[in-house]
């Protein structure tokens, strides 16, 4: 029955992989989306794209057409992979268009008469500071903010829909809307070719209130600005006021400048870094942590164990009961703990929330996660969780059989469907109030379907492959037998308390990534760019060794004290780390947040609670392993008579 179950999930997953290759198109070469430099030649047309409206206050992007902006005869969507959409991003084609080194200026986009529900739409959202993102080349549009001292410049991503002040004559303040853009393209000239490479977007933007005599639909003459010269603020101009029934007249001017800065180095400007001593102190940090810890296990490994091993291998089986210490447990520590199957179920995920993990980091490190590369980061996550979900089956199946189950079929079932759809639960909630807030976050149906075709079609049959094979692999045999009758555990000391050993278990993995922490939580929450996996993947090393040994320390004072129930208390031990994230996460939305909605709070808290979730299914898995290699270790090394 179980050779024939395997035979068909092999079927199943060929013919799938056969028709995804079908289905995609031919290719002709090898291409990574946003690293392929392209070559303009001068009069060559530039296209601006439009992104989603953004803002750090509400969290909650929507289409740059939401708003009543200048729209070309027909809207087009730019091809997007699925991190694109889980991201947010609608991208999209606009009314601006460039020559390459052609200057324009005062060039009329179009005008707009706004009506009530559009003006209160642009106020909404000047009130709650969104920002809007253009894309040209793959470089996405920023403000310069030169800096008065000899800091280097400061680039803002997106540039404010508007503004609300107060001039004279007003008495109260209102809102104003920027409805010319100043945009500067810099480009690197190939001095043999004499074309040119985009290396750079600037935008300028300004609020102005432009008259005209006629409007005459492609050549309307303003006289607030010129052809051929310069659009700034002048005396007299006032800025646009944003009112229902007011006419919008939208423009914007183009000016080229000459870059020595080189195609590869155009994202420096962007992922400009002037907290990288902040990064080698947190690295410090862990580091002295994971050497304080290394000093104890040392000293746990080479002087107590060896020492205890030495002494309990001269003794006589009589003198060993009058002993007291690890070795009296031996016939109860490999004893299968309570509900062992849904240890086996939370170790399995963490295998493959690992093993994603890990190799997502290896491909950013490699540069194909890039912030150039737009929506990979996500994609590739989504994926290897798909794919890892053979690695999850084959840990479960396997402990399940090291463990004594018999029933290895509901416990590979528990693995496909467990974590997966609290994961899918929670997600499908937040989107939904995204959906009822009519933003473009919410992820489509179409979408949605996409992932639950993932997860039934690719992922579930790979947990089920992972657990056969899993569990025929022949386990190994446990280094001591186990008693029929368990021993009575004596009183414990205060400071071998679950809780108190969970408390000071996870806050030493919490004090070796918080500071890193910081900088994650900032380019999720506000919008800036995290490329830095040089310094995360470092951190995720020194969180592996330090959950590692945490666990290790605290197991091995457990068992001193003649306790052998430490199966989830490994686990549980340095998955609290994940409690600590938890309440650092509420500390930065009371510190550094500004969110005041319910619903964009919902989503902030809700979408921690997944991050904490799987951290403390990582770290937990991370110390169950270290704890059970351990155990089997020091247990093999003495004389069990």
């Amino acid at each position: 029955m179980g050779e024939k179950m395997v035979e068909l999930m092999i079927r199943t997953l060929c013919t799938m992989v056969m028709l995804v290759l079908i289905k995609m198109p031919p290719a002709n070469g090898f291409y990574l989306p946003g690293v392929a430099p392209r070559d303009f030649e001068k009069g060559e047309t530039l296209e601006v794209k439009v992104n989603k409206l953004t803002s750090t206050k509400t969290q909650l992007p929507y289409d740059y057409y939401f708003l009543s902006y200048c729209k070309p005869p027909k809207i087009r969507n730019s091809a997007e992979n699925l991190g694109e959409v889980l991201r947010g991003d609608r991208i999209e084609n606009s009314v601006y268009s460039f020559h390459m080194r052609e200057q324009q200026s005062c060039k009329v986009a179009c005008r707009v008469e706004l009506d009530s529900v559009s003006a209160k739409n642009f106020k909404e959202k000047i009130d709650d500071d969104y920002r809007v993102n253009l894309i040209l080349d793959n470089l996405p549009v920023a403000v310069l903010w030169l800096s008065r001292d000899e800091k280097p410049a400061v680039y803002e991503h997106g540039f404010r829909v508007g503004f609300k002040a107060k001039f004279s004559g007003m008495k109260d303040r209102r809102y104003f809307i920027f409805n010319h853009l100043n945009f500067k393209v810099k480009y690197h000239q190939d001095p043999d070719t004499d074309t040119a490479l985009v290396v750079g977007f600037e935008v300028t933007p300004l609020s102005m209130k432009h008259k005209y005599m006629t409007w005459v639909d492609n050549n309307t003459q303003l006289t607030t600005c010129k052809h051929g010269t310069e659009t700034v603020l002048q005396p007299g101009i006032v800025p646009q006021e944003i009112e229902s029934d007011t006419e919008i007249v939208f423009t914007y001017d183009v000016s080229f400048e000459s870059s020595d800065i080189k195609w590869a180095s155009r994202w420096d400007t962007y992922l400009l870094m002037n907290d990288d001593q902040i990064h080698w102190f947190s690295i410090i940090n862990s580091l002295i942590i994971v050497l304080f810890l290394s000093g104890m296990v040392a000293m746990i490994m080479m002087k107590i164990l060896y020492r205890d091993i030495a002494n309990y291998n001269q003794l006589d089986q009589d003198q060993v009961h009058e002993e007291s210490g690890w070795k009296l447990v031996h016939a109860d520590v490999f004893r299968p703990p309570n509900n062992y199957s849904l240890l086996c179920v939370y170790v399995g995920t963490g295998v493959q929330v690992f093993g994603m993990t890990f190799v997502t980091m290896i491909f950013a490190l490699l540069g194909f996660l890039s912030p150039s590369n737009r929506g990979g980061l996500m994609t590739v996550m989504v994926f290897l969780w798909v794919i890892m979900g053979l690695l999850a089956g084959y840990s479960s199946g396997h402990l399940h059989k090291m463990l004594k189950g018999k029933d290895w079929k509901k416990t590979s079932l528990k693995t496909a469907f467990m974590v997966p759809s609290v994961l899918f639960t929670t997600f499908f909630m937040l989107n939904a109030l995204i959906w009822g807030e009519k933003s473009s976050g919410a992820v489509p149906f179409g979408t949605m379907f996409v992932i639950v075709l993932l997860w039934f079609g690719i992922s579930v049959p790979l947990v089920f492959l992972g657990s056969y094979l899993g569990f025929k692999t022949p386990a190994k045999e446990d280094p001591v037998k186990t008693n029929k009758i368990p021993r009575p555990i004596p009183l414990q000391p205060w400071y071998i308390n679950p809780l108190f050993a969970m408390l000071f278990g996870g806050i030493l993995p919490y004090g070796a990534v918080f500071i890193e922490l910081f900088f994650i939580l900032t380019s999720v929450w506000l919008n800036q760019f995290y490329y830095i996996f040089g310094f995360l993947f470092i951190v995720f090393v020194i969180l592996l060794i330090t959950c590692a040994e945490i666990s290790i320390v605290l197991c091995y004072f457990q068992l001193c004290n003649e306790d052998y129930r430490w199966w989830w208390r490994s686990y549980l031990t340095s998955g609290a780390s994940a409690l600590y994230l938890f309440l650092y996460c509420i500390f930065y939305f009371c510190v550094k947040l500004e969110i005041t909605k319910l619903v964009s709070a919902i989503l902030y808290f809700g979408y921690m609670f997944i991050i904490a979730y799987v951290f403390f299914i990582l770290t937990g898995t991370i110390g169950f392993c270290a704890c059970f290699w351990f155990v089997r270790k020091i247990y093999s090394s003495v004389k069990i008579e």
